[in-house]
């Protein structure tokens, strides 16, 4: 697919009536969770804008009961003369007798119900086991359409209004929102109750207990961050007092009895991030609390819910006493990633969903709480790397991209939204200076204060904070559709910068290499006396220009890895740069996130065809010194991606898995097995990555090692020599070397686990089963075992063994029907075609590819696929291209061992 073009469709047709403006809403909604429904009345407050006889909103899934409209201007009642459904846009339209007059206001009020299904949209349920029973409670997923699923209303982000709700529910159940409750009391017989709430629990049997809980009302909010949920939940809580308002906000966090105990350092998190976001924004968090509530089934990773942040599992637990770094990370990342969109997303939120990266890209950008961490560094692989990786595909979209219809809004979560926005931002934050960045940030969001935005009002507040023209500037990062790869060439009086657009499958089309973007180059020069220094104020803002700087000296752009683009050199100063960035002894004029750009911008410069692949291997090479554990990752994780395109060639994989040898295991021998409290969070991270590539280049010694530990487990019962940061790495090592035995232990695990990392390791290691008997159990797990939010761990284990890759293929096509049906509504469907395809390398797959999908509905990730046939095509393009370059560098490698 080629650039997008902007839509020839007018995206009125897309968009709700302007005639009214919903101001107010009263939602009442009981809660049953026995009998799976939900049910209730909503009553909207509503401005007339123009004179109308119908009024449209959205609704989806819900039985619609009475309806009537009272005008202020006509005082009276009227009910509908008519109804009408629009299920392709999800509206319900009214029809009216007599005309409301413009000017006036009125309410309208509807009944409507509800079923509790598993679908983790809208109102739905979710459940766990109690004492051998399983038990359900209900919670909301909105973003980015569903609340229209739980109650009508004009569910689009620009028609804020007030939420004012109250709840029935069993008495013995907790009940939460986005406000603090105000009363809450038991429903006795002959109770002075509202009407609406009587009708509610008329029909209940004389022994039922039932409850309402009344919320204050919220600020101006968007539907899709309206939450509710009611449950037998359990809390932590603590409470912080806040910098600039200096009020003490309580801050809790739900779950289940049997898992609130891992719920804690969730909460440290939020109590941390709060305040400080707070004075870095300098505009004060106008909620009286915030809550989190953990939920056994849920979609996306968790949702930014005002006030009650929402989320699976795995972001929000982990074991207090064996916590690994990964889960650690995960869960900060996540619960502070949430508390920024209390700020973006919530206070100001887009104006329509083409902005959706003003709230991810700078919640995505603004998540370092732990400094100590290295969160700016670990941005360059987490995210940038990432981002330019989807980027240089045709198929890729802008950042701010056109998508008029809300039915095609799931796709957009993406690396693009969060990665690529977050990464552009950090270069413009780079290229001005964080503090004049940052109060730009807050200028704009003091602006659209309970308001909506759209991307030229946060330029206006940069530019007034730093007296630049972001417009200018940016305009084409956020637009356009991909990056510039720079090629530098050099003479003795400086160098020769040209810019054009980079493709995965190499030199751009002149019609696809239109865009000029305005490139900070940030030119990192060496100094006399060991020193250097960047020059920030250097911008190509041409096809191609000159800059004088001495080239006799060590140079390169792009210091910090701070610009959302890939840099080409010459090989021989390439083999320059490495050779600085490899010197150990402190003088190098590059650091650490110079080194991480320096191997990324090889490895995809080579599978572009700008570079040998063998030049990118030599690169690892000088740097195999290296001490720091973000470069062996990111070492690691480009020799997988070899090892992965060329799984059907072993005169290549089975070179590359003895160079992964011979990288790795020296580190093992260095840095051992066993875990210490003392040891530092990179030298823990260090030690888990190094087991795990030894074993995946299946180093004997490794295997030997991670097999004796489980085996030790089973014979015992005692998982202690399993420790948390390698309990992946040995689950998916006994499958792989073991048999029937090893399968059922890890079976046991996946069915009974103690924490949200042992059920992941589990997933994913079922899938690296070797024996087809074992292999066919777990392609049965999906369909009998994986809950809905699950299945990805599933086909990432099975994508990653070559032996179940076509089987995985196989399955997918044949169970296309029943897996388009069970997530025809989630994000998650995307993710499958990705997952079950994204890794063939051959022209023959790719027309096979092509081929199944021709008579099918891909209109719900119609992106994805687009995005898995660029990869197929240019992983084809990567191997007849580059196998005899590899096979020779392997060649003088071996020669020298």
């Amino acid at each position: 697919m080629s650039t997008p073009v902007p839509s020839t469709e007018d995206p009125s047709q897309y968009r709700l009536p302007t005639s009214v403006k919903a101001k107010h809403y009263d939602v009442v909604l009981k809660t049953d969770l026995e009998a799976l429904r939900f049910e209730g009345v909503v009553k909207v407050q509503l401005d007339i804008v123009e004179e109308t006889t119908s009024i449209t909103l959205n609704s989806a899934n819900l039985d619609l009961g009475k309806v009537t409209l009272y005008s202020d201007a006509l005082k009276s009642e009227q009910i509908p003369t008519g109804q009408s459904f629009d299920k392709t846009q999800e509206r319900v339209a009214f029809q009216l007798a007599t005309p409301v007059p413009a000017g006036s206001k009125a309410e309208l009020k509807i009944a409507f119900a509800g079923e509790l299904n598993g679908s983790m949209l809208g109102y739905y349920k979710s459940s766990w086991e109690q004492d051998g029973k399983t038990k359900n409670y209900a919670l909301t997923q909105f973003e980015p359409t569903a609340a229209r699923r739980a109650f009508p209303c004009w569910d689009e982000p620009l028609l804020k209004a007030t939420f004012g709700v109250t709840m029935v529910s069993r008495a013995d159940t907790t009940n939460l929102s986005n406000m603090p409750a105000i009363s809450e009391t038991v429903i006795e017989p002959n109770a002075d109750i509202a009407e609406e709430i009587r009708e509610l629990v008329a029909s209940s049997k004389p022994e039922e207990k039932w409850k309402v809980t009344t919320f204050e009302n919220t600020p101006p909010m968007s539907t899709y961050i309206v939450a509710v949920a009611n449950g037998h939940f359990e809390f932590l809580e603590t409470s912080m007092k806040m910098p600039l308002s200096g009020k003490t906000v309580p801050l809790r966090i739900y779950a289940t009895a049997d898992v609130i105990h891992q719920a804690q350092f969730a909460l440290d998190v939020k109590a941390a991030a709060l305040p400080l976001y707070e004075t870095i924004f300098n505009v004060e968090y106008p909620l009286p609390k915030l809550d989190t509530l953990v939920a056994h089934d849920f979609d996306a990773g968790a949702m930014e819910n005002w006030g009650l942040i929402t989320g699976r599992t795995s972001v929000f637990l982990l074991d207090p006493n064996n916590a690994d770094q990964a889960s650690r990370k995960r869960v900060a990342t996540v619960q502070s990633h949430e508390v920024a969109h209390m700020w973006f997303g919530n206070i100001t939120t887009m104006e329509w969903w083409n902005y959706l990266y003003l709230n991810e890209g700078f919640a995505t950008l603004i998540s370092k709480i732990f400094p100590e961490w290295k969160m700016d560094s670990e941005f360059i692989s987490d995210h940038l790397n990432r981002a330019l990786s989807l980027d240089a595909k045709l198929s890729s979209h802008p950042i701010e991209v056109d998508c008029p219809d809300a039915n095609h809004i799931n796709q957009i979560f993406d690396a693009l939204s969060y990665s690529k926005a977050a990464s552009v931002l950090r270069m413009l934050s780079n290229y001005v200076g964080e503090e004049r960045f940052l109060k730009g940030v807050s200028l704009y969001l003091k602006k659209k204060l309970f308001a909506n935005s759209v991307t030229h009002d946060l330029w206006e507040g940069i530019s007034t904070a730093t007296d630049l023209n972001i417009t200018d500037l940016m305009e084409n990062w956020i637009t356009k559709i991909g990056f510039p790869v720079l090629t530098v060439t050099e003479d003795d009086k400086g160098i020769h910068v040209r810019q054009d657009r980079f493709l995965e499958t190499g030199a751009a089309d002149p019609k696809e290499n239109e865009t000029i973007w305005n490139v900070p180059l940030f030119i990192l020069s060496a100094q006399d006396g060991g020193k250097s220094k960047v020059d920030k104020s250097a911008i190509l803002e041409e096809r191609e220009k000159f800059f004088p700087i001495d080239t006799t000296k060590p140079f390169k752009l792009n210091a910090g890895t701070s610009g959302v683009y890939r840099v080409l050199y010459t090989p021989e100063r390439v083999a320059k740069i490495a050779d600085e960035a490899a010197k150990q002894d402190g003088t190098s004029a590059f650091d650490l996130t110079d080194r991480l750009g320096l191997l990324h911008d090889s490895f995809a410069l080579a599978k572009a065809g700008f570079a040998q692949a063998s030049s990118a291997l030599t690169v690892v090479e000088k740097l195999k010194n290296e001490t720091e554990y973000l470069v062996w990752s990111s070492i690691g994780d480009s020799i997988s991606e070899l090892y992965s395109i060329w799984w059907e060639h072993p005169e290549v994989s089975e070179k590359l898995a003895a160079f992964r040898r011979a990288l790795f295991t020296p580190l093992v021998d260095k840095l051992g097995y066993d875990f210490h409290e003392s040891d530092s969070r990179d030298v823990k991270l260090l030690r888990k990555l190094a087991i795990a590539h030894a074993a995946a280049g299946r180093e004997p010694k490794v295997v030997e090692e991670l097999k004796s530990r489980f085996a030790h487990f089973l014979s015992t019962g005692d998982d202690s020599k399993i420790p948390a940061d390698l309990l992946g790495t040995i689950y998916s090592t006994a499958i792989k070397y073991g048999g029937e035995v090893e399968y059922d232990a890890i079976l046991a695990i996946h069915d009974k686990p103690k924490t949200p990392m042992q059920k992941i390791g589990a997933m994913t290691a079922l899938g690296n089963a070797q024996q087809p008997e074992l292999i066919q159990r777990t392609f049965d797990s999906i369909a009998s075992k994986a809950r809905d939010q699950d299945i990805m761990y599933y086909f990432s284990g099975l994508q990653g063994n070559f032996k179940t890759r076509r089987l995985l293929v196989k399955y997918f096509q044949d169970e296309y029907d029943v897996l388009f049906k069970r997530f025809e509504g989630n994000f998650t469907l995307q993710y499958l075609v990705k997952y079950s395809m994204e890794f063939l390398s051959t022209k023959e797959d790719l027309e096979n590819v092509q081929a199944f999908f021709k008579d099918k509905d891909t209109s719900k990730y119609n992106q994805s696929l687009a995005q898995t046939i660029d990869s197929i095509r240019a992983k084809a393009a990567y191997i007849e291209r580059s196998t005899g370059d590899l096979e020779g560098w392997f060649k003088d490698w071996e020669a020298k061992q």
